[in-house]
């Protein structure tokens, strides 16, 4: 009856090598499962996009934007159907497989130096909790093309680096190692 697309190839600077297999994965997998969706009678779909998808500047995030743009079409696309489909958008999930606040964790307690693509840089971050408060919201609600977006505090990177360096007790240095290829200050 309802399918959730979480699936997609995530790591911006992994994506700006492999483009090809992000189109086929973001956006070729995103119609997929939208034929899928048709072709099985489900009622609703609810696709997970990135905050990156927003006057994108990253392979990532450009196939994540054009996803989207499939997922809102798809509603029209079933033409008398009963079918809806919408996104949901949020930024970073805490906690997650290779998450600052995981990568961080690790520098420190290894007595590494925490690595800071730049003291400047911002990003907007929402625990699994949330993000499945979304989700939810978002099926209770949703008549079909709509982004739902979460309202999420913006944290500037090298104030959380402090921070898990003052909590650790840690005397890693912080090194600022540049941007890597796709990624921007601000999302």
């Amino acid at each position: 009856d309802v399918v959730f697309h979480c699936a997609a190839l995530k790591h911006v600077e992994l994506s700006e090598y492999n483009p090809f297999e992000v189109l086929k994965t973001n956006v070729e997998g995103t119609h997929n499962v939208v034929e899928a969706c048709l072709n099985n009678n489900v009622k609703k779909l609810i696709f997970a996009s990135s905050d990156k998808a927003v006057n994108p500047s990253s392979t990532m995030g450009a196939s994540k934007l054009l996803a989207e743009r499939i997922i809102i079409s798809s509603s029209s696309y079933a033409g008398s159907s009963s079918f809806k489909s919408a996104c949901v958008r949020f930024g970073n999930v805490w906690d997650t497989a290779g998450s600052v606040g995981k990568i961080f964790k690790t520098q420190v307690k290894s007595g590494l130096p925490i690595t800071l693509t730049s003291s400047k840089m911002t990003r907007f971050f929402i625990t699994i909790e949330k993000a499945l408060d979304l989700f939810e919201y978002a099926l209770s609600t949703m008549n079909g093309g709509e982004i739902f977006i979460s309202n999420m505090g913006v944290l500037r990177i090298d104030n959380l680096a402090k921070s898990f360096k003052n909590y650790f007790k840690s005397s890693s240095e912080i090194k600022i190692i540049g941007s890597k290829p796709g990624e921007k200050l601000f999302e």
